[in-house]
């Protein structure tokens, strides 16, 4: 609950209160249940999400690189969590501006993703979503645009018309200049 908490204060724009409340909670965890219980990881993987988009990118990019290599320890390389966790370091990277790390980590999330939970899978889809950013930030705006679009109409054909996945990927398409909103 404590986390859930925390998560909607940084969701209301309460990054400090909400970074205070992840610490004690992570605090507690590691106390309670020890580093290695996935309550303990998922607290760790949102408090160093929070430092990060709060502006305190290497220490948030340190702590997310961290849950990344417990959650790989703990759960296993490919355990969905763990792919979770690694791209939101590749997020982390981008937004960082290290967008030759972003690609590369963005891409192996990709592919493992695909490998394990299939190409429509809305975690997949995220992931190439992702990864056609890091393109886009990059400067390779062909890849980009051509990852996108194979995602998109993979996406349509698997997922109902307003699924938010769908949408996701539509808005970063016109984001980066690949198709214009109707209407």
């Amino acid at each position: 609950m404590r986390n859930a908490r925390a998560a909607a204060l940084f969701s209301a724009g309460n990054a400090k209160e909400a970074i205070d409340l992840f610490e004690d909670t992570l605090r507690g965890c590691r106390a309670l249940l020890g580093r290695d219980h996935h309550a303990t990881l998922t607290v760790a993987g949102n408090l160093g999400v929070a430092r990060m988009s709060a502006g305190k990118r290497r220490d948030g990019i340190h702590l997310i690189a961290e849950n990344v290599a417990d959650r790989s320890r703990v759960l296993g390389d490919e355990d969905p969590r763990t792919l979770t966790a690694r791209d939101a370091l590749a997020v982390a990277y981008r937004l960082a501006g290290d967008v030759d790390d972003a690609v590369e980590l963005s891409g192996q999330v990709t592919a493992q993703r695909r490998r394990v939970l299939g190409p429509t899978h809305p975690d997949t889809l995220t992931s190439r979503m992702g990864l056609a950013r890091a393109q886009a930030a990059a400067g390779d705006l062909e890849a980009a645009t051509a990852l996108l679009s194979a995602a998109v109409q993979d996406a349509e054909q698997a997922l109902p018309p307003r699924h938010p996945h769908l949408s996701a990927l539509v808005e970063c398409a016109e984001a980066i200049g690949m198709t214009r909103r109707e209407g």
